[in-house]
């Protein structure tokens, strides 16, 4: 119906857009229900959205001939946008922004370079950028969902933590639960991501593909190949950035530094660690 209404495919998709918004909205209202307000989020979050795809749209369009180095410019930029996303979870970390950034951009550059190593990425714009794009917004995932995980269990086992401590245990066996719990939390989601995969739900690299006339069985082993690569760019972004987290979350002196902000619930906290409160950061009784 759209479509005979709207001559322009411009037209068409913002009247396609207008109507996606509005269901959006009436989801968001009817959260309220629920007694979850959202619904400024949700309304600045999809006019970002809307205002974003355009602006990498029209900038896709100029760029398609584009040379690797223009792709490369582009995904570097969109590591940084990532990082600076998925270290807003992290509000009193010491270097979140960096950790975010090395993370994603181990993850995220390792998959892709192996990706054209094995010439199962293209090097010119338009399949590299949207590609690589796919592989950084599923690092960037990964990595938010470790550092929240992460964190959380270590601001809600202060007490168990600073006891172990206090009991000369070294740092990493004192969080080394949350260590594990932090990664799986990072490659779960992928996991599923590729039991489902043909199942439950089919890729769009894997459709665009048989539109434009490729063998639907290749078409199908590629996608495999993208969500593979997904799930190993999550797994060293899920591991790099639990590693450089442990680093900046004790002191030199081996005290923990990553404490709970304002609002936030803690443990319970133990005589020990109680004992331990009075020789943080410099080591002086208090």
């Amino acid at each position: 119906m759209l479509t005979e209404l709207f001559n322009s495919q411009v037209l068409l998709g913002a009247a396609q857009a207008l109507g996606a918004v509005a269901l959006c909205l009436c989801v968001t209202a009817l959260c309220r229900y629920f007694k979850v307000t959202v619904g400024v989020e949700a309304a600045v979050s999809l006019l970002r959205g809307l205002v974003q795809m355009s602006i990498v749209g029209v900038l896709l369009g100029l760029l398609l001939k584009g040379s690797l180095l223009a792709a490369i410019l582009i995904l570097m930029g969109m590591v940084i946008a990532a990082a600076a996303t998925a270290s807003r979870r992290l509000k009193g970390m010491p270097y979140a922004f960096q950790i975010a950034l090395y993370s994603i951009g181990a993850g995220a550059g390792i998959a892709i370079v192996f990706m054209i190593a094995t010439r199962s990425l293209q090097t010119n714009v338009a399949v590299l950028v949207p590609v690589g794009s796919m592989i950084i917004a599923n690092s960037m995932n990964a990595c938010a969902q470790a550092m929240e995980r992460f964190k959380s269990d270590v601001v809600a086992h202060v007490g168990q933590i600073e006891a172990a401590l206090c009991l000369g245990a070294d740092p990493s066996v004192s969080v080394a639960p949350f260590v594990q719990s932090a990664v799986y939390a990072s490659l779960l989601p992928r996991l599923d991501m590729l039991k489902s995969l043909g199942l439950v739900w089919i890729p769009g690299v894997m459709a665009g593909m048989m539109v434009s006339g490729a063998s639907p069985l290749y078409a199908g082993i590629y996608q495999f190949v993208v969500v593979a690569m997904i799930l190993a760019a999550s797994g060293i972004t899920g591991m790099v950035v639990i590693a450089l987290m442990q680093k900046h979350a004790f002191s030199g002196a081996g005290q923990l530094l990553l404490r709970p902000t304002l609002g936030e619930k803690r443990g319970p906290e133990s005589p020990l660690s109680r004992f331990a409160s009075y020789f943080r950061t410099d080591g002086k009784a208090r």
